[in-house]
């Protein structure tokens, strides 16, 4: 198996919005994600990548003039609250990250928790936030 492009993980997501642009500067300001590529075309968002260290996702439109045929694309907003994914993101110290997400403006559906899967498994410390579109996000941090 080939290695992915350099800068890429192996594995990437893509989330959709109405407003893209908006989203990016609030998923900068919420939940750390560093702009990497961010290209517009006639003052639409046609590219993203947004990282987080080990990561990477892709933020775009439900509607672009340059993909006519992306009528598949939603965002939760559209659908009622519905969510088909969520992502999973592990991060340093999840009360710290919540605190920052939560004064940027997301809803926090779970405050931070934690949860030992017991002796064999794992516990991690983690909550749930909901991003202005509806997105579901999970943070955590592995506690051991």
């Amino acid at each position: 198996m080939k290695d992915a492009p350099k800068g890429w993980p192996r594995i990437s997501a893509g989330v959709y919005y109405e407003d893209p642009s908006k989203a990016i500067d609030f998923l900068a300001k919420a939940f750390g994600f560093e702009v990497q590529v961010k290209h517009e075309q006639d003052g639409v968002v046609v590219h993203s990548e947004l990282t987080l260290p080990g990561g990477l996702i892709m933020v775009g439109g439900v509607a672009s003039p340059h993909r006519p045929g992306d009528v598949w694309r939603k965002s939760p907003k559209q659908l009622g609250g519905a969510n088909t994914s969520a992502l999973f993101i592990y991060v340093d110290d999840a009360d710290a990250h919540c605190a920052r997400a939560r004064a940027a403006g997301a809803t926090i559906a779970r405050e931070p928790e934690t949860v030992d899967y017991g002796p064999e498994w794992w516990s991690d410390r983690g909550y749930e936030a909901v991003d202005p579109e509806g997105h579901h996000w999970h943070f955590a941090h592995r506690v051991r």
